[in-house]
């Protein structure tokens, strides 16, 4: 699955060279924010691999990242759990078992955002990390590792989101605990908040990032099912806080690991469908199971303008809400 996407050092390099040069100089040209130029987003539809050594996961990180900056990506969004290919440097037979697989991917996690935080500067964008098992808090069972996702800055900077509500998954069979709370990232690209997967799928958390312009949503699911749940979830809260949402997926199978075994999803990025946007908020889709990155290209001056002026105005509107939903009258019709 990687073999295609092989890059020589030296295509590298000047890769390299060349973004940093060309978004330097876009920085330097105007004194606007990209959020208010638009920007090109890249999100994944990422599948894992056997990483014989560590230079292996260099090589394919390097040239997923490449291709996406080549292709004048400013925001990069990889899937949940994408790290657990990580596992399978300590072996298959660690990869395979549940609890060993956590604590493996929680070792290399350092040295994997040492690369991320790398690639961030050296290409000049935003790299949000494929999310793993890290950190430990305390558990009904001891301590547990969360389930983190980073977000790199091309300035060095990181900053760190948990997943807040687990799957059943997670919490029953994995024990994999809730971390720490939702953050909101003011960044050169806007405001970016991040819920991971099932936490899409609830309108308070949601509504908490309310001020967010964009909300990336990196996800994994084993079947048409919980990607269906996790898309709707994700256009849901495009349409209510009118902002843009960003759906990273882990694709195909890992027979390795007895998490990630099968995997079913898409990259996409939508909006609410409303003046500016697409009909459907569908902004880009990428076909299902089909390895590779999907782009979209947004304006947030249109998130702007939807909030101040939409056909509709639902992130205003939200606490019409209030005092209309509890309570409910149970009305008999016999």
């Amino acid at each position: 699955m990687f073999e295609g996407r092989s890059v020589k050092k030296n295509q590298v390099l000047s890769v390299f060279h060349f973004e940093f040069r060309k978004k330097a100089a876009r920085l330097a040209s105007s004194e606007q924010s990209k959020a208010e130029q638009g920007m090109k987003i890249a999100t994944a539809s990422y599948p894992l691999d056997v990483l014989p050594n560590w230079a292996a996961y260099e090589d394919k990180l390097t040239a997923w990242v490449s291709e996406a900056a080549t292709a004048g990506a400013d925001l990069l969004v990889f899937p949940e759990y994408g790290a657990m290919e990580l596992a399978t440097l300590a072996g298959l037979d660690v990869a395979g078992d549940l609890e060993a697989s956590l604590f493996a991917v929680a070792d290399r996690l350092p040295d994997a955002d040492a690369l991320h935080s790398h690639l961030a500067v050296q290409f000049g964008g935003h790299i949000l990390a494929a999310s793993g098992p890290a950190g430990f808090v305390g558990h009904y069972d001891g301590a547990r590792p969360v389930n983190r996702t980073r977000l790199f800055a091309p300035g060095g900077a990181i900053g760190v989101q948990d997943k807040q509500i687990m799957t059943r998954f997670e919490a029953e069979t994995w024990n994999v605990a809730p971390g720490g709370p939702l953050q909101l990232f003011d960044t050169s690209l806007g405001r970016i908040g991040i819920l991971i997967c099932y936490d899409s799928e609830f309108p308070l958390l949601g509504r908490a990032l309310a001020e967010a312009d964009i909300i990336l949503v990196p996800s994994v699911t084993e079947a048409l099912s919980g990607y269906s749940r996790v898309r709707i979830g994700a256009q849901a809260r495009a349409l209510e806080n009118q902002c843009v949402t960003v759906m990273s997926s882990v694709v195909g199978d890992a027979p390795w690991s007895e998490a990630v075994d099968v995997s079913v999803g898409a990259g996409g990025i939508f909006g609410p469908p409303d003046h500016g946007f697409p009909d459907d908020g569908v902004i880009a889709l990428g076909a299902l199971n089909a390895p590779g990155w999907v782009f979209g290209e947004i304006d947030l001056a249109h998130v702007a303008a939807v909030r101040a002026n939409g056909g509709v105005l639902n992130r205003r509107d939200w606490d019409a809400q209030i005092g209309r939903a509890d309570p409910v009258t149970v009305v008999a019709l016999t």
